[in-house]
C-alpha cells in the first residue's frame, strides 16, 4: 500500500537489505562511513585515483595512435545499460529515503538539519560515489575507439569523483538534491548511449544535454542556499538567514565551485554543438535563397535587356527583323 514511507507501495529498502547481505555478508544497517577507515576515504587514495585516470587518458589516447580503433561494442552496451539500470534502481531507492524527511520536517529541514544524515542515506551516498569509478571507464571506451576526448567530458569524470567523496567527508546533508537529481539524468543520459551503441538514434539527443543543464542549475539553487545561510548564521548574522546548515566548510566550497564549473561548460558546450550548427544551417539556408533570387534576376534582367534590343532595333534574339503592320 502505498504511504508516505512507501511511495512505491514496497518498501526497497528492504530488497536492497536482503542484496546487500547476500553479497557483503553483513546487514547493511551496520554500514559506517569512517573517513580515514572505509574503502577509498582517504585523501590520498582518491587524489591517486584520479590523477591515474587523467595519466591512464593521456597515455591511452597517445598509444591509441599506433593501433586501429578498438571497437568493442558489445561490451559498451553492457556498460551503458547497467548504468541505467543501478542509476534507476538508487534513484528510487534515495527518493523512498528522502520523501518521509522532506514530508514531515519540510524542504530547509532536509537540506540543513544534522539528522537528515542518515544512515541508510549515506549508505546510498557511498555506493552512488563507488559508482562513480565505474563511469571512469566511458573514457577508456572513448580512446580505445580513437574517439575525440573533449575537456568536459574528461573534466567532469575526474572532479565528480572528487566531488562526491568531499560531500561525504564533508557530511552535507544538501548532497541528495544533486545526487538524486544526477541518478534520474544519469538514467536517461546513459541509456541514450545504450540505444547509439546499437545504432538506433533518438529525436530527444539535445534534451540529454538540456537536462543535464536543469539539473545543475537546481543543484546550485540549493548549495548556494545552503551555503549562504551557513555563513550568514556564522560569520554575519545580521545578514537575513534561515539559521545553520550542516556540513562542514571547504565541502560546501569545493561543491559551489564544482557545480558553477559544470553548468557554466555544459551552457558552452551545449552552444557550441547545438546553436553553432543551427546557426550553420541556417546561414546555408539563407544562401541557397540568396543565389536562387540572383539566378531568378539574371533571368528577368536578360529577358528585359531581350525585350528593349528588340524594341529599339527590331531585331529579335534569334537574328529576325520585326515588322509593323500598316492599317
Amino acid at each position: 500500500m502505498i504511504s508516505v514511507e512507501r511511495p512505491f507501495g514496497i518498501y526497497l529498502w528492504s530488497i536492497f537489505s536482503k542484496i546487500w547481505k547476500k553479497s557483503i555478508g553483513y546487514p547493511v544497517e551496520r554500514f559506517e562511513f569512517v573517513a580515514g577507515k572505509t574503502y577509498l576515504s582517504t585523501w590520498t587514495e582518491v587524489l591517486g585515483l584520479v590523477i591515474s585516470y587523467y595519466v591512464v587518458i593521456l597515455v591511452g589516447k597517445w598509444i591509441m595512435r599506433f593501433f586501429a580503433p578498438i571497437k568493442l561494442n558489445t561490451i559498451w552496451q553492457i556498460h551503458n545499460l547497467f548504468l541505467s539500470i543501478i542509476s534507476g534502481f538508487f534513484f528510487l531507492l534515495l527518493f523512498e529515503q528522502m520523501f518521509p524527511i522532506v514530508w514531515n520536517h519540510g524542504i530547509y529541514y532536509s537540506i540543513c538539519n544534522p539528522k537528515s544524515w542518515a544512515q541508510p542515506v549515506v549508505t546510498i551516498y557511498y555506493i552512488n560515489y563507488l559508482i562513480k569509478y565505474i563511469e571512469l571507464i566511458d573514457t577508456v571506451f572513448l580512446f580505445l575507439n580513437k574517439k575525440p576526448l573533449q575537456f568536459l567530458h574528461c573534466y567532469h569524470h575526474g572532479a565528480t569523483v572528487f566531488l562526491c567523496f568531499t560531500q561525504l567527508i564533508g557530511q552535507t546533508p544538501v548532497s541528495y538534491v544533486p545526487i538524486i537529481l544526477n541518478l534520474g539524468v544519469h538514467i536517461v543520459m546513459y541509456y541514450y548511449y545504450f540505444l547509439c551503441a546499437r545504432g538506433i538514434r533518438v529525436w530527444w539527443k539535445k534534451w540529454v544535454t538540456r537536462i543535464q543543464i536543469i539539473q545543475f542549475i537546481f543543484d546550485l539553487l540549493f548549495v548556494y542556499f545552503a551555503t549562504y545561510t551557513y555563513f550568514a548564521y556564522t560569520y554575519f548574522p545580521f545578514l537575513p538567514n534561515f539559521g545553520d546548515c550542516a556540513g562542514k566548510e571547504f565541502a560546501a566550497l569545493v561543491g559551489c565551485f564544482l557545480l558553477s564549473s559544470y553548468l557554466l561548460l555544459f551552457i558552452g558546450f551545449y552552444v557550441a554543438t547545438y546553436k553553432s550548427k543551427e546557426g550553420k544551417v541556417i546561414n546555408k539556408n539563407l544562401n541557397k535563397n540568396i543565389q536562387s533570387q540572383s539566378h531568378k534576376l539574371n533571368d528577368i534582367s536578360f529577358k528585359d535587356l531581350s525585350n528593349k534590343v528588340v524594341n529599339s532595333t527590331g531585331v529579335n534574339s534569334i537574328g529576325m527583323t520585326t515588322r509593323s503592320r500598316r492599317i
